[in-house]
């Protein structure tokens, strides 16, 4: 009978063991979707930040032909002026791919128009975007979640004859790593 009793409570405890393992399995499946959704709010965050800030530079050109930032850099020191002026305070790091590069969106002779994340990491988001980031709707990954900014109709963009509209550049930058 003794013998009885330990191969039930030898059973119970492996299902016990089992049904924990069934747990902690899915609370860091919980964790990791959790913490992919707060890498894309910060990822749009960031986008929009670059976005904002090369707006401000196109708009703080003299004259009548508009001009885009030739270098990320160019937002946290803008050299038209002598004095310092910042559209950025630091140049954000990709919270997608954890590193300091962004994927480029330039118009030949123009600058840098956008950018992008260089992450191939299928995104969570597909709807219910805010007006700025419709675009991102259906995108099958985050390098397809372009933060471009396009001046409206009537403004005259300095680009070379027979060039094409703003296309994804191929090459990146690296953000410099910050001072401690």
């Amino acid at each position: 009978m003794r013998y009885a009793q330990a191969g039930f409570t030898y059973l119970g405890l492996l299902f016990a063991v089992a049904m924990l393992s069934a747990g902690v399995a899915t609370t860091g499946e919980v964790w990791h979707t959790a913490q992919q959704r707060q890498k894309e709010q910060e990822l749009l965050f960031i986008g929009n930040e670059f976005r904002q800030a090369i707006r401000l530079y196109y708009a703080n050109t003299s004259g009548p032909v508009k001009r885009y930032p030739n270098t990320l850099d160019d937002l946290l020191k803008d050299p038209r002026y002598p004095n310092t002026k910042r559209y950025l305070r630091k140049l954000y790091r990709d919270p997608m791919s954890g590193q300091a590069e962004w994927g480029l969106v330039e118009l030949p002779g123009v600058g840098i128009v956008g950018i992008h994340s260089l992450s191939d990491a299928v995104p969570l988001k597909n709807s219910n975007f805010s007006n700025a980031d419709l675009e991102f709707q259906g995108k099958a990954s985050y390098s397809e979640w372009t933060f471009l900014y396009q001046p409206k109709q009537g403004i005259k963009l300095q680009q070379p004859a027979g060039s094409q509209p703003p296309v994804q550049a191929e090459n990146s930058t690296k953000v410099p790593k910050e001072k401690s």
